[in-house]
């Protein structure tokens, strides 16, 4: 991350919000730890250590939701062989969209699917990147049940960087603030 070194332990089961302004270094943060970005922070899930790891397999126990997701292929469902349907179905879609063209999903279909994506995945820890950000707030209430059922079961720690104060009162266990790189306060619960 370009700015101070953060050091941070999230529990299993617990959701971490990253807040702060515009270009505070929440995505760096989240792109770090994900190891998409080159950094010289240790990271580690439970007893797997990121720096031993080779980067997709580290990727599959860290599963980051970008701010805008990526789509390569022209129907929803060619994107990957599995997908969970009870997650489509509590995210407000029916099966039928997995045939449906990509090209036809508002920003907001396609950040829902994402997430739908990527726990089909189960990952062992979620790193989100304003999951909620292009949604209404009925689809952002379901967005954020999906995100905290998928919590509870998977007892997986959540980082999820937010703008906005949304939905922080059911789902947080904990706040760190950044801006300009830096820490710049943090309440967590567990510490």
């Amino acid at each position: 991350m370009h700015g101070e070194a953060v050091s941070l332990q999230v529990p299993a089961g617990c959701t971490c919000f990253v807040r702060g302004p515009s270009g505070a270094g929440k995505s760096l943060l989240l792109r770090a730890v994900a190891d998409l970005d080159v950094n010289e922070g240790e990271v580690w899930l439970g007893d797997h250590r990121r720096s031993a790891m080779a980067a997709h397999r580290w990727r599959r126990l860290a599963g980051f939701l970008p701010a805008e997701s990526h789509w390569w292929e022209d129907r929803v469902g060619d994107h990957q062989t599995h997908w969970p349907e009870p997650v489509l179905e509590k995210l407000g879609f029916a099966i039928d969209v997995l045939q449906w063209s990509v090209s036809r999903l508002s920003t907001g279909e396609k950040q829902r699917l994402a997430l739908a994506r990527l726990l089909a995945c189960q990952p062992s820890a979620l790193l989100l990147d304003e999951p909620v950000a292009n949604l209404d707030s009925a689809n952002a209430e379901r967005v954020t049940r999906v995100i905290d059922d998928y919590r509870q079961e998977q007892r997986a720690p959540i980082l999820w960087v937010s703008h906005g104060s949304e939905n922080i009162a059911t789902a947080c266990h904990g706040i760190l603030w950044l801006e300009r790189g830096k820490e710049v306060g943090r309440e967590l619960e567990w510490s």
